[in-house]
């Protein structure tokens, strides 16, 4: 065989393989499970326990924060807003503090919140894991349709606009 033909034949198997691996990533692309977030019951700043299925058939903004966390600090207003505009709607925010329940309370009471404020630890990050957070950093948002189901996640501050569009398309 000519060393053309084998650097052709290289070539093609290269390329062979390269679209198998990317039709089976594209093949194998799931939707993200909400099952393990559902399943998690935590603490509110009073210390009652609330498990997040209670608001099953909701549209649901769960949105992981810290005290410590300015991007998550300069987001929360907005979803107080969207908390008091589209609550009766239907829509239900949900906060997760990885953070001391007093900073949180304290924080609750400073901004107003008018959604639950759940307390939580580091090592309840790993449920954002397989809903797209493997970085595990803050702020981290899930929005989930009426049914469930994962319709939108972001690691990183949303913009106001940003969660009006996702909102009125769920709402």
């Amino acid at each position: 065989m000519s060393r053309s033909r084998r650097i052709a034949l290289f070539a093609l198997v290269g390329v062979v393989a390269l679209a198998g691996g990317i039709g089976l990533s594209l093949w194998d692309r799931r939707a993200p499970d909400a099952q393990d977030l559902l399943a998690i019951s935590l603490p509110d700043i009073q210390g009652a326990r609330q498990p997040l299925s209670q608001w099953r058939g909701k549209i649901m903004l769960v949105n992981f924060w810290a005290t410590w966390c300015g991007p998550c600090k300069e987001e929360m207003p907005e979803f107080v807003r969207a908390q008091q505009e589209l609550g009766p709607k239907g829509l239900q925010v949900v906060g997760i503090a990885i953070d001391q329940p007093d900073k949180v309370a304290s924080f609750a009471r400073e901004l107003g919140l008018n959604y639950p404020a759940l307390i939580a630890t580091y090592d309840t990050m790993e449920v954002a894991k397989p809903l797209g957070n493997r970085l595990l950093g803050l702020p981290f948002t899930v929005i989930l349709d009426r049914n469930g189901r994962v319709a939108y996640t972001q690691l990183g501050a949303m913009k106001p606009e940003q969660l009006r569009s996702i909102l009125a398309k769920l709402i």
